[in-house]
Order: structure tokens, then C-alpha cells, then sequence
């Protein structure tokens, strides 16, 4: 479904990602984890089709990815991206308009009546049928989360990219969140890609999981290498000299550099 050969990221002189190479079958659960700054998210983001490798291919059913992103990738982001002038039943009806041809923001009679009871249908699933008509601020982070993903799966999507969904959430919450994508990524059949800085979430919730990791170190150009992925395992389950061993070698020196080569904050 998903393969990538030789996929290079640079942003100028900063060698973001190097010698990317996998292939991720239909529906499969694959979870990233690393430190910050190496590469996570720039590699979704060229899934979703907004970033572009420099060198190498990275293919979608043997095509390359789209440079635009298309109703077959849905994204859900840590921060949440909804509009806080809508009802929650509003924002995903929004985001059904947003996904017609000529992107006017607007439905009207049998199509807007459609996509309500659609949208209708999505929040059932995702748990917040009884707060159709409340507003985001009137929300939890772990409903704002749930509306956030109803959103992204609205455009019934084959692929599901989630960049460290969870990571602002009470960790009773977060149990809840894991229960729900798991459940969701089997009704869907979805393929999903999921950031997270928590090494135990990638090993609880992947079928496979991606250490993301420099090989090559340069002190004098800390730049100059990108990060590969130096682990690829089958999970499921916490294995726990897997964890410890994995966890030891994700403990880096803060660099002052983010990943498009600008001044980050450790």
C-alpha cells in the first residue's frame, strides 16, 4: 500500500530524515516514536501530501503521494482544529462542505440535510452524540479530541495520520482515547500512522512500531545527518526488555534545532 525508497528530507543544509525504506500493507497500526526533532512529524506530514521528499520516492499504491492532501488521508493534530463559533454537530458538517469541489464552506437542502445526518452518525461513534449542540469551549480536551477525529473521519479516508493525538490528555482520558481509535481503526479498516512521544502507548497500541533515530553523528555539525528508522517490530504488547533497551538509546542531547532547522525550544 505504502512504500518508501531511499526517502530523504532536507530543509537547506539540515538533513532532516535519510535512507527511509518500508513498506506498510492495508491496515496495519504503525506508531512512531523517537526524539524530538527527528523527523516524526515531517514524515506525516509527507503522507498527508504537505511536505515533499527531497530525494527518493514515497508511493501510494505504486503512485507518489499527492502533493495536496486528499479526502483518502485524514489528519488529527495534539492541538485541536475546530471552530469555535460552531456547534460541535456544525464543525463536522463544516468539514463535509470544506471537502466539495470549489470549497465555498456552504451546503444547501438535500446535500446539507445528508451531511447532517452523516456528521450525525460519525459523533454517535465517537462518543459525543449527547453534545451535538454545545460549543468547543464548552468541551473537554478529550471531547475536543473526539471531534477532532470524527472530523477527520468524515471523508471515510483509507489512512489515518494522528500527530501525538493524546499527548495533552489526563492519562484516565487517554485510556479512554486508546480504547476508541483501537475500536475505530477495526470499523474503518483504516491504515493509521500515530506519533507519540509515550514509548508504552507505541508499544500498547501499534501492530508494529518505528524507532525514528540517528545512526550518524557529526559533534561539529549536529545537522549534517538525518534520522532513519532504527527499530521496526511487530507489537502489540508491552515487551519489556524491548522497552528498556529502546528507551536507553532515546535519550539525546538537546540541539537547539527543530526540524526544519529553526531555533526550537527544548
Amino acid at each position: 500500500m505504502i512504500e518508501a525508497n531511499n526517502l530523504w528530507k532536507r530543509y537547506g543544509d539540515n538533513v532532516v530524515l535519510e535512507q527511509i525504506n518500508m513498506h506498510v500493507a492495508e491496515r496495519e497500526f504503525v506508531t512512531m516514536v523517537g526524539t524530538s526533532g527527528c523527523g516524526k512529524s515531517t514524515f506525516l506530514k509527507m503522507l498527508l501530501g504537505t511536505e515533499s521528499p527531497s530525494s527518493g520516492s514515497l508511493l501510494l499504491d505504486g503512485k507518489p503521494i499527492s502533493s495536496e492532501p486528499g479526502p483518502d488521508r485524514g489528519i488529527v493534530f495534539q492541538q485541536y482544529s475546530v471552530f469555535p463559533h460552531m456547534t460541535v454537530l456544525e464543525n463536522v458538517v463544516a468539514a463535509k462542505a470544506f471537502q466539495r469541489p470549489g470549497i465555498t464552506g456552504y451546503l444547501f437542502g438535500g446535500a446539507k440535510k445528508a451531511a447532517r445526518h452523516e456528521a450525525a452518525e460519525i459523533l454517535e461513534q465517537v462518543g459525543l452524540s449527547h453534545a451535538l449542540n454545545r460549543y468547543p469551549h464548552e468541551l473537554s480536551g478529550g471531547m475536543k479530541q473526539r471531534l477532532a477525529i470524527a472530523q477527520a473521519l468524515l471523508a471515510k479516508p483509507r489512512i489515518l495520520l494522528l500527530d501525538e493525538p493524546f499527548g495533552a490528555l489526563d492519562p484516565g482520558i487517554r485510556a479512554d482515547m486508546h480504547e476508541l481509535i483501537l475500536n475505530l481503526w477495526r470499523e474503518y479498516k483504516l491504515t493509521v500512522f500515530m506519533v507519540t512521544h509515550d514509548l508504552k502507548e507505541g508499544f500498547y497500541l501499534g501492530t508494529r512500531l518505528w524507532v525514528f533515530d540517528k545512526l550518524r553523528h557529526d559533534p561539529q555539525a549536529p545537522n549534517a545527518y538525518g534520522a532513519s528508522i532504527t527499530y521496526d517490530l511487530p507489537v502489540g504488547q508491552l515487551d519489556q526488555r524491548l522497552y528498556q533497551e529502546i528507551d536507553d538509546s532515546l535519550r539525546p542531547v538537546y540541539t537547539g534545532q527543530s526540524e526544519d532547522g529553526l531555533e526550537g525550544q527544548p
